[in-house]
């Protein structure tokens, strides 16, 4: 298997720790409510550090509440950790509370305890620690964090961003399954900033701790493996960046490809999706409409002609052979059938994501041209 085709192949077989299908959200009641959230959709799994980004306004914080079931789900199904939370009962999603760390802009701290006991507070929703426990784990914690001097400090001595890190603490102490950050970083100094973001990549590559993170710091984008972009309350993008950058890398040594710009490339490549086809399967169908442009990624595949009684073979195509340009360029029915001659790996461009590319790059128009063998 092929780097490319491995990396769209890591999550077969895993099931995500969250997974969002059709959310919908509105505020307020009767005719005054607006909504705010339109049908997100999103897969997390575990180990990954998710960023969700957008405009303000645009649902990142509604959409993190929901996930962490501080707000009732009206629309959609949305399962974290395999439970259903639509309609869930108030004491499951305590329960469930309980699983997930949370790192919100109010840092929420006791004013009458110390650094140490505000930590400690949050152990009391898990079973099973020791009195040793109880004495060591928030110092441990503080200390990762550069905090171990203020331990025994109350919130009232400590500077707006030393708080923070008591609360992003308190939210790590209990290892939890899930972290949900509103902003965690944006209190924070250069060097607590990456203190922080180490200790979430620590988490997320030892403990499979998956992260969901609403911020506009470039400095916590650049730690993630996941970027979702929302806009007017809806995911308009969802990029994966290890995907990207092997998908931008196979796609400059495809011919049609070639002349093509990174900037081009990247934004292909954050829109093209995986599939697979068996073998003897059709991929394209001679006649249909054409609502697809394909990279080859892995198997061949046979071009087909009908004509008559006689079915001719065109072509056979391997790794890095493109196909199905022409049907979307010239608006016409699918030319000829592409049929995989063994189980085949495809990426896939959508009609309207295609053009749009075909008209910001002449170099990619006149290879299609060229490969086409048509005028316009």
């Amino acid at each position: 298997m092929t780097g490319i085709e491995s990396v769209f192949r890591k999550h077969e077989g895993v099931e995500p720790v969250i997974h969002a299908a059709g959310v919908g959200h509105w505020f307020g009641v009767q005719e005054s409510r607006l909504q705010v959230l339109f049908s997100c959709d999103l897969d997390l799994y575990p180990g990954e550090v998710a960023i969700l980004t957008g405009p303000s306004g645009s649902g990142k914080t509604t959409l993190l509440t929901l996930t962490g079931a501080l707000r009732a789900l009206e629309q959609g199904s949305l399962q974290v950790l395999g439970r259903e939370l639509k309609n869930m009962p108030p004491p499951a999603q305590v329960a469930l509370r309980r699983e997930i760390g949370f790192i919100f802009q109010a840092h929420n701290l006791i004013d009458s305890l110390t650094a140490a006991d505000n930590v400690r507070l949050a152990m009391q929703l898990k079973d099973g620690y020791t009195s040793a426990d109880y004495a060591q784990r928030p110092v441990a914690v503080l200390r990762d964090l550069g905090m171990e001097d203020f331990a025994r400090a109350k919130p009232g001595r400590l500077s707006g961003g030393q708080r923070q890190r008591v609360a992003i603490a308190r939210a790590l102490v209990n290892e939890p399954r899930i972290i949900l950050a509103d902003e965690p970083t944006a209190a924070l100094d250069k060097a607590s900033g990456k203190q922080v973001l180490q200790l979430l990549q620590q988490l997320a590559a030892e403990r499979g701790c998956t992260i969901l993170i609403v911020t506009h710091d470039a400095r916590v984008i650049e730690a993630a493996n996941r970027i979702v972009n929302m806009v007017d309350g809806r995911i308009v993008t969802d990029v994966d960046i290890e995907q990207q950058a092997l998908v931008c890398d196979f796609l400059k040594r495809c011919s049609v490809f070639a002349d093509s710009s990174p900037s081009l490339l990247a934004d292909i490549a954050q829109y093209m999706r995986a599939e697979s086809f068996e073998a003897d399967s059709n991929i394209i169908v001679e006649g249909d409409e054409g609502d697809k442009f394909y990279v080859l990624i892995g198997g061949h595949c046979d071009v087909l002609h009908r004509d008559e009684e006689r079915t001719e073979r065109l072509a056979t195509l391997g790794p890095g052979d493109s196909f199905g340009e022409l049907a979307l360029l010239r608006q016409l029915p699918r030319a000829a059938t592409v049929r995989a001659v063994e189980p085949v790996r495809v990426l896939a461009l959508s009609k309207d994501r295609f053009l749009q590319a075909v008209q910001a790059d002449s170099s990619l128009y006149r290879h299609l041209r060229k490969m086409a063998a048509i005028s316009f």
